[in-house]
């Protein structure tokens, strides 16, 4: 078993030099707010996660929640660990202050969320939802919905759910069969939501779940679809929990990961209808969840980062502790003095350092677009599938680096290095796969504008290569070399594909995934060498981080640009090739006929 140190240092340099968080404060006319306060939450957060929250991550392993009658028991430790949580504040980070939150810009929420998603998975995924059901109704909702709901909702008071899967109805909502019947000031809701995280508990009074269904009259397909609040218990007069609503979870998901984590099968309206009361407007509930949904998205991706930081500390502490070997004075020599488990090592915090500055920047970037500022809008449109589908899909590879480290140890379920392998594993799967995360990014995101907001990243990638050519660093000379190579071939890529959208029916789906993975390991890597150039200005001058850091900061974008910026020309020689052999065979030939 590994402890947990929250990586305050790093997280404050990327808030700093990176995001240039003290100007993005300035932008908010958040006048008190700014990098030192953010480190200090930082901190304050940290002990929190450490403390109270990673010495439960095994306990939700080992001991899941369980349900009767309809009723959901949490893992023991998890509601005083919540009861904590709500109390210091830290459900209302980000929440608007006109519902009682403290009105921080969703990059300090962002960073304070990696510590929570790091420490305990299962657990931060309970007021990640809640976050998004905010987002939501913020947005969306009446006035007299966001004053009944979003108070308790920021407060931590009342937690909040998002149901859209059901059994016939996946990644493909069209399909959903959930009804909504008008019964005056409200509807009855009946119907089955499966994968709800979260969907029921006893930590809190009452759980305000997001439910997409259909109206009687609506349209077909995704334009029939409304959005609407059913609360697990009814409001009375004063606005309190009351009534139990007729919503139960009928069974809990038996799971590979996240065992803490209660996934429900929901039943709305067993008996006489479950209460819901309409967001917005009719048949326009898809692209309300979106609003959810793209939150939601930017936070998985969060977790790709998360449980590889956590991967990343249990290998360090566990490759200084073992030896294997002995030098000529007879000393063991640790692991960690061994190339190949360097090698593991650096890769593990070379990756988590640029998915650490993505999330940030593309957190930052939310910020910008809600001042207006439509080139952060294009750019967060941009990052989001980048963000979901690229750093969880990382997450895979250096959680199992983790394990490879361990060896043998790593294969033991008591040491805790498989759960986090487990847990991050559904981290591509949820909140939309993978496989879609890249077609929304080459689609809307790339065909869609013409390349406009692809373009524009590029630009910016070169005004770096600028900066980077101008210094007489190896180092930096070093990285300008590897990231120019990079952009070269993204590009070719990239023209490629605005060139050949429409040859075929299947040309930007059998390329979609290379496009993803190469643009993820170019804006990592593009990240990082900012990083670097950043962290030279400053190994001149004072600065609250030591030299020590600062170059490790410079060395560590080496590794990447070195280990990881050739997948970009790799993948992109896969996106030219338009790997029109996908569907070469028949189904009868796949088969093996």
């Amino acid at each position: 078993m590994s402890t947990y140190t929250p990586p305050v240092k790093d997280a404050s340099f990327v808030l700093d030099q990176l995001v240039g968080l003290d100007q993005l404060c300035e932008t908010l006319q958040l006048d008190e707010v700014n990098t030192e306060l953010a480190t200090v939450i930082i901190e304050e957060a940290g002990k929190l996660a450490s403390d109270v929250l990673a010495p439960l991550n095994r306990v939700g392993d080992e001991k899941g929640a369980t349900v009767a009658d309809g009723q959901v028991q949490e893992t023991a430790g998890f509601a005083d660990a919540y009861q904590q949580f709500v109390e210091n504040g830290w459900a209302t980070l980000t929440g608007p202050e006109a519902f009682g939150g403290q009105n921080l810009p969703n990059v300090i929420g962002t960073a304070v969320n990696e510590l929570w998603h790091s420490s305990n998975m299962s657990f931060a995924l309970c007021p990640m939802l809640s976050q998004g059901a905010v987002e939501a109704l913020i947005a969306h909702g009446s006035d007299e919905l966001k004053a009944h709901y979003l108070p308790p909702l920021i407060s931590g008071e009342w937690t909040g759910t998002m149901n859209l899967t059901e059994p016939n109805a996946g990644s493909d909502l069209a399909a959903v069969a959930a009804k909504a019947t008008p019964a005056g000031d409200h509807y009855k809701i009946n119907g089955q939501k499966i994968f709800i995280t979260w969907g029921d508990h006893q930590m809190t009074s009452n759980i305000v779940h997001l439910v997409l269904a259909r109206l009687p009259d609506a349209p077909a397909g995704v334009k029939g679809i409304s959005l609407f609040i059913v609360p697990k218990y009814l409001l009375d007069d004063q606005g309190q929990p009351a009534e139990l609503n007729d919503v139960s979870c009928i069974s809990l998901e038996h799971k590979m990961g996240i065992h803490g984590s209660p996934t429900c099968v929901m039943s709305f309206g067993d008996n006489d209808g479950a209460i819901g009361y309409l967001v917005g407007e009719e048949n326009k509930g898809l692209s309300y969840m979106f609003t959810m949904m793209n939150h939601a998205r930017q936070a998985v991706g969060l977790q790709g980062l998360s449980i590889s930081e956590r991967a990343y500390q249990q290998a360090l502490e566990y490759s200084q502790e073992r030896t294997q070997g002995s030098r000529k004075d007879g000393s063991k020599i640790a692991i960690i003095d061994h190339p190949d488990v360097r090698r593991m090592l650096m890769a593990m915090k070379a990756g988590n350092e640029a998915m650490r500055a993505l999330a940030y920047r593309a957190a930052a970037d939310i910020d910008h677009a809600h001042q207006g500022d439509q080139a952060a809008h294009a750019r967060v449109d941009l990052y989001t599938p980048i963000v979901k589908g690229w750093m969880t899909e990382l997450a895979q590879e250096l959680t199992s680096l983790n394990i490879q480290v361990l060896g043998g140890m790593g294969f033991i379920e008591e040491t805790g290095a498989a759960q986090h392998y487990r847990d991050a594993r559904i981290l591509p799967i949820y909140e939309g796969t993978t496989g879609i995360q890249a077609f929304d990014l080459i689609g809307r995101k790339t065909v869609y504008d013409k390349g406009a907001a692809l373009k524009a990243l590029h630009a910016d990638i070169n005004n770096t290569l600028t900066q980077l050519s101008a210094s007489d660093s190896p180092q930096l000379a070093l990285l300008h070399s590897k990231l120019k190579t990079a952009l070269t071939h993204a590009t070719a890529a990239g023209e490629w594909i605005l060139e050949n959208s429409a040859s075929t029916p299947h040309t930007l789906g059998n390329v979609s995934f290379d496009n993803l993975m190469m643009m993820g390991y170019l804006t990592g890597g593009w990240l990082l060498a900012q990083s670097a150039l950043l962290a030279s200005q400053l190994t001149t001058q004072d600065n609250p981080y030591g030299d020590a850091f600062l170059q490790g900061k410079i060395a560590t974008a080496c590794f990447y640009a070195e280990y990881f910026l050739p997948r970009v020309s790799q993948h992109a020689d896969t996106v030219l090739t338009g790997l029109s052999s996908t569907f070469a065979l028949t189904t009868e030939q796949m088969q093996g006929a």
